[in-house]
């Protein structure tokens, strides 16, 4: 069975060991050799040529982010970081994540043994995703050199024309194309020849160089045929497609969007099954004195409650969600930073990530971005303009009180593995009909969103996006939804906020 060579960096000898043999316990798997600080790593990158290389955050001489730069800049990997948890190690591995880095882990305690562990299983299932992710680029880029090897590309159209038709490529030999032009022209000169004039064959008129060329004239001396073609080209087919209509690209125009379901106001909203009856004596109190995001909440979510009973009096009529995971903090970044500061909606976000480092992510993010984006908190009040992002360790869910819409924090057990789940946030914004909803998932591991994306769908929310493969480091999340067909917008990352700037007016 083949194995995948791993490089260990870290500037302690004690942790190198535990490291590698917590990597070597996975037969798939073989440390090939260690590196004391970033700069030694960059050097046995283009010696070694690893497939996976793990990295300490801070080193001496050349930290982890450095290294990261310029490993990047020269032949780019999967990188994962060992991060520490004080304040300087997790902002220098956000930014290494914003900078290529494939995700990371923090690093575990030399004095806990079950803690060693722990982090042992986090570490190889994240080399199981990178190796995946790894083999996956490398045949996209395989199928790319094929598919450039095949024929020139005035063939490939050819042979595309004749798929669209039905019919078969030629296999015969092609003429030059001024041969065949000299051919063609002879042809039609003498079948012109004694033709009543509205049948003759007109020469296409000369057009700049385009694309799309012009299509070959079928001759024939049938009647109804000639009368055909002397008829102004057919339209193009503008018959509906099945949905979903995947969007892979922005368009010149705008493109149709599939009808949502439209709700009569007297009929009763739709809400999710109560799990807990309300107490709303409990949730009052909690909305007049926030709790602090590290003591566990002790309200019901207020989605459990009829929608129907309180009127919307916020200024702003849309929600845009957002969930992902691994490659989520440079995608965020791509994405948050291009949303101009009068954005008309609030944002919420789920990001994978632990506690503690969702705080810094959502510094970071402040401080590139245009909008406000801020960890969210117990009972606060959405703005527009201002992005929410889970903190690490609770579920995060929009609850409506008093016409406001506000963050609801619940530690309740893990959903899909996670929590924060994309999933328990997509599920609490389902019963605000009023609103204009837009859901979005991006770059992660796993299926977490897409089930509840479908509800949404289902249930007529406005807009659902989903990032394409082109652009996303492992492809699962928003896979996931496009194999549930419940995705109006398939998009590469970077026209992710044009198209939510055009579609939240």
């Amino acid at each position: 069975m083949a194995t995948y060579k791993i490089l260990v960096v870290d500037d302690s000898p004690f942790m190198r060991k535990i490291i590698s043999d917590l990597i070597e316990t996975d037969p798939l798997f073989q440390v090939i050799d260690t590196a004391n600080n970033g700069r030694e790593a960059a050097k046995k990158v283009v010696e070694l040529k690893p497939d996976v290389v793990t990295m300490d955050v801070e080193m001496p001489e050349m930290n982890g982010l450095e290294a990261l730069k310029i490993i990047m800049s020269q032949r780019p990997l999967p990188i994962i970081m060992l991060s520490g948890i004080n304040e300087q190690g997790m902002r220098e591995t956000i930014m290494a994540l914003e900078n290529g880095a494939f995700d990371f882990i923090r690093k575990p305690s030399v004095s806990n043994s079950q803690d060693i562990e722990e982090v042992g299983q986090q570490l190889r299932r994240q080399l199981h995703t990178a190796v995946h992710a790894l083999e996956r680029n490398r045949k996209r880029a395989e199928q790319k050199n094929m598919a450039a090897d095949v024929a020139p590309s005035p063939y490939l159209q050819d042979s595309q024309e004749l798929r669209e038709e039905g019919q078969q490529p030629s296999t015969e030999p092609q003429a030059a194309p001024s041969e065949k032009k000299l051919l063609k022209r002879d042809a039609d000169k003498r079948l012109d020849q004694g033709r009543p004039e509205r049948f003759q064959v007109k020469p296409a008129p000369q057009t700049p160089n385009t694309n799309v060329r012009p299509s070959r004239p079928e001759v024939s001396t049938d009647k109804a045929a000639q009368d055909k073609r002397s008829v102004a080209p057919k339209p193009a087919d503008t018959r509906p497609v099945s949905k979903p209509s995947f969007v892979t690209g922005t368009p010149a125009k705008k493109q149709p969007e599939l009808p949502t379901k439209p709700v009569r106001e007297e009929e009763p909203k739709r809400t999710k099954p109560v799990i807990t009856p309300p107490v709303a004596p409990v949730f009052k109190k909690e909305i007049e004195k926030p709790v602090a995001p590290s003591s566990p909440p002790t309200a019901t979510p207020a989605l459990n409650r009829p929608a129907a009973v309180e009127r919307n009096t916020a200024p702003w009529r849309q929600l845009v969600a957002v969930g992902c995971s691994t490659g989520g903090p440079r995608a965020l970044k791509s994405l948050l930073e291009n949303i101009p500061a009068n954005f008309p909606a609030p944002i919420v976000i789920v990001q994978h990530m632990p506690p503690n480092f969702t705080r810094s992510l959502a510094q970071r993010l402040n401080s590139l971005s245009r909008i406000t984006v801020v960890e969210a908190e117990q009972g606060m009040v959405l703005q527009a303009g201002t992005a929410y992002i889970a903190p690490g360790g609770y579920h995060m869910i929009v609850t409506r009180s008093q016409g406001s819409y506000r963050i609801q924090l619940s530690q309740e057990p893990p959903r899909n593995g996670h929590r924060p789940s994309v999933d328990t946030l997509f599920a609490s914004i389902q019963p605000f009909t009023d609103l204009q909803r837009h859901a979005v998932l991006m770059t992660g591991m796993g299926s977490d969103g897409a089930r509840e994306m479908k509800n949404l769908y289902d249930s007529g929310i406005n807009s659902t996006i989903a990032e394409n493969e082109d652009t996303c480091v492992v492809y699962g999340m928003p896979r996931s939804a496009v194999e549930l067909g419940c995705v109006n917008h398939l998009l590469p990352l970077p026209e992710i906020a044009p198209k939510l700037i055009q579609i939240v007016k």
